[in-house]
């Protein structure tokens, strides 16, 4: 069942992107089109709801960041999170970093826990900040990844975030929430709003869901306080800038790229320079929303990339997929297979003789390439705070 749902989203997913063709794909994509406008609608009338109160906000009591997009994945969300939560906690703020966890399954309870009253409503608590509590099925790929990278930062999973913000304050005692893809979520207060656009695609095919990825207009970008352009390679932003700039004119923008460090084995964490890829045969395995990306860095660093197999966004791999993929590299003689460290977390564990074919992910940071000063401002604006004025009255 779950795999004809993957292969539903996927066609899907063909439909919206323009890589199917024909009179059905032809009268889908005008439904959509149709669908898109109602959409469109929809979430500006939300977003009115707001501003005039009729749906209020809630206040938790300290300072919120939301870190998220305009589009659906792929602008790179997750190493600037964390990039931001490392800087945060160096600055000395006590931070928690809630998710809902996309994806992720619920673990199961006995009959006894689930009488207990508000047990089986209570938040998923990924890491309390000194261990790693949950797996990446339970958790969620990118909560999951953030804790295991993240000590001393608290991550949670919950689709109510107040919620999990809640107990955040209440039992660690924190005082910055990072709201991870938490743009479009109203519901909790925020007091900065970081939003995230991917130059090699900046607002997806320019159409609202469901025709094409855009969750809100590019107006809306007006809500953002700081904006990151991501996955830079050294070209221009001046028009992208430019366009950005009809919609806000006062944000920071912050150009940033992602930067490869290492190779690191999946099984048994053994790291190599990437010095290691240059003329070597491989084979490219990921699940993410932008395949080509990945597997264009790999040829940048001077791999030759001979086999690739690409899955649904946040797919779980099975041991007779892994396992089929390490004898098709085995047939082509290829020395290693790279994947990202996202899908690194979704893959089974594997018994040393079946991984004939070592496999490594590549492990990779958010490197500031414009608005140094901004980004290190920002920092010190919630870690050292005017005197006399909380974080979260100087950002009201």
């Amino acid at each position: 069942m779950g795999r004809r749902l993957e292969r539903l989203e996927e066609f899907g997913i063909d439909v919206v992107l323009e890589r199917r063709h024909g009179v059905r794909a032809s009268i889908l994509r005008g439904i959509l089109y149709a669908l898109s406008f109602v959409y469109e609608r929809l979430v500006q009338l939300r977003l009115y709801f707001y501003r005039k109160r009729i749906f209020r906000e809630r206040a938790v009591g300290c300072l919120v960041i939301s870190i998220g997009n305009l589009t659906v994945g792929g602008t790179g969300k997750t190493p600037i999170v964390e990039k931001f939560a490392r800087a945060l906690q160096a600055g000395g703020r006590r931070v928690a970093i809630l998710s809902r966890g996309y994806k992720s399954v619920p673990r199961r309870r006995g009959w006894l826990s689930r009488l207990r009253i508000g047990d089986s409503d209570s938040p998923r608590i990924v890491s309390d900040g000194k261990s790693l509590l949950l797996d990446s099925l339970t958790a969620g790929d990118e909560p999951y990844m953030l804790a295991h990278n993240l000590k001393d930062v608290i991550v949670l999973v919950d689709k109510d975030r107040v919620k999990s913000g809640r107990l955040a304050i209440d039992k660690w005692n924190v005082d910055t929430l990072l709201l991870d893809d938490g743009f479009q979520y109203l519901h909790l207060k925020h007091r900065l709003d970081m939003v995230l656009v991917d130059r090699q695609a900046p607002f997806g095919n320019e159409f609202m869901l469901p025709r094409g990825t855009l969750r809100e207009t590019p107006r809306n970008l007006r809500r953002a306080s700081y904006i990151f352009i991501t996955k830079n390679t050294g070209e221009s932003n001046d028009t992208l800038v430019k366009r950005i700039r009809r919609y806000n004119r006062t944000a920071e923008i912050i150009e940033c790229a992602h930067k490869p460090l290492y190779l690191q084995d999946v099984y048994t964490s053994e790291r190599l320079p990437l010095d290691a890829l240059r003329d070597t045969f491989i084979g490219s395995l990921c699940a993410i929303a932008a395949p080509e990306s990945f597997e264009g860095a790999l040829q940048k660093l001077g791999a030759h990339v001979d086999l690739s197999k690409r899955y649904i966004d946040h797919h779980y791999y099975t041991e007779a997929e892994l396992t089929s993929f390490i004898n098709r590299c085995i047939r082509r003689d290829l020395v290693m297979i790279v994947t990202t460290e996202k899908d690194a977390v979704r893959m089974p564990r594997l018994p040393e003789a079946k991984v004939k074919v070592p496999i490594y992910f590549l492990r990779v940071e958010i490197e500031i390439l414009s608005g140094h000063e901004s980004w290190e401002h920002c920092v010190a604006r919630i870690c050292k705070p005017q005197p006399m004025l909380s974080p979260e009255r100087f950002f009201a």
